[in-house]
């Protein structure tokens, strides 16, 4: 398989899971503020996760500011599994916080190679580089 299309299945596996997330949470609306204050965390957050989840998860799926996105999100799976699933003496609750952990691991992997070429960041950078050689093009013809 060539690396333009592992890049876009990879983007777009790591991506699910936030876009799915975040879907559910605007079904679940109540009972995810509900879950949210019994660990700690302000239920007044919600609006900014699921902004979070879904933009980021969709910017990343796109290939639209996607190194920018990617590490948003590393952060947040990182912040995630500390808030959520840091009860180590709990198996279940360790093997989530290593899937966040694994998570951030591939975002970050993604930020710092990029979208690849078939996203939409590649095709607004060869947009760009077009009308660059454009300008120069005409400037030399006059």
């Amino acid at each position: 398989m060539n690396a333009a299309v592992s890049t876009l299945i990879g983007r777009n596996a790591l991506a699910l899971i936030f876009v799915m997330s975040g879907a559910g949470k605007l079904a679940a609306y109540a009972a995810t503020q509900q879950y949210m204050t019994s660990v700690g965390v302000s239920g007044a957050l919600l609006p900014l996760v699921i902004l979070a989840e879904l933009g980021g998860g969709l910017a990343v799926m796109a290939g639209l500011l996607t190194r920018t996105a990617a590490t948003g999100l590393a952060v947040f799976s990182i912040a995630a599994g500390t808030l959520f699933h840091a009860d180590f003496a709990d198996q279940n609750q360790m093997i989530h916080f290593l899937k966040n952990i694994a998570i951030a691991g591939g975002l970050l992997l993604l930020a710092a190679n990029g979208p690849g070429a078939l996203s939409l960041d590649a095709l607004l950078a060869r947009r760009r580089a077009g009308r660059g050689r454009v300008g120069a093009l005409a400037g030399a013809a006059r």
